[in-house]
């Protein structure tokens, strides 16, 4: 059986030189961004999870690493994280974790999740709250007609 290769992204503390990226290119082939902050790498590796630790443990040390991620989502639709904590850190994640009944890795995954939601809610009311103060002037019509406008002229934005 043949190991799958894993599209993952390293994102990077600081921007590399480029005698740090030329040194980091001769143990594995990389792509760098356009101000060498993050780098993609293919890893053979039976599990994605596998991928992220092998792909750390190859280049940590060499590479100024913040986190490493799966480039696609899994079979759950989720990006996975490789995120390394300082000692003191890790130490307080280890202690709440305890306290919670966790692991750290647990403890941590839950309250990302928590974060993540919590963004996503306060997102969508800030959005309902600006189409309420628009809408207290205009009607839905133009409203959407306006929107259309933007969303078709804004650089970068695709079509619909």
């Amino acid at each position: 059986m043949t190991m799958p290769h894993h599209a993952l992204e390293i994102t990077l503390t600081r921007p590399l030189t480029p005698a740090e990226l030329h040194h980091a290119t001769r143990s594995m082939p990389l792509a760098a961004n356009h101000d060498a902050t993050r780098l993609m790498a293919l890893t053979r590796a039976k599990t994605p999870v596998k991928a992220l630790e092998r792909l750390r443990h190859q280049m940590d040390g060499r590479l100024p690493i913040d986190v490493i991620t799966t480039h696609y989502p899994d079979t759950g639709g989720q990006i996975l994280l490789n995120v390394t904590f300082p000692p003191t850190t890790y130490t307080s994640i280890r202690h709440a974790a305890d306290r919670a009944g966790k692991s750290p890795e647990n403890f941590v995954r839950q309250a990302l999740h928590r974060a993540l939601a919590q963004h996503a809610s306060d997102e969508a009311d800030r959005l309902d709250q600006a189409v309420q103060q628009l809408l207290a002037h205009t009607t839905a019509a133009p409203l959407l007609a306006a929107v259309g406008r933007a969303l078709t002229h804004t650089p970068g934005v695709a079509p619909c």
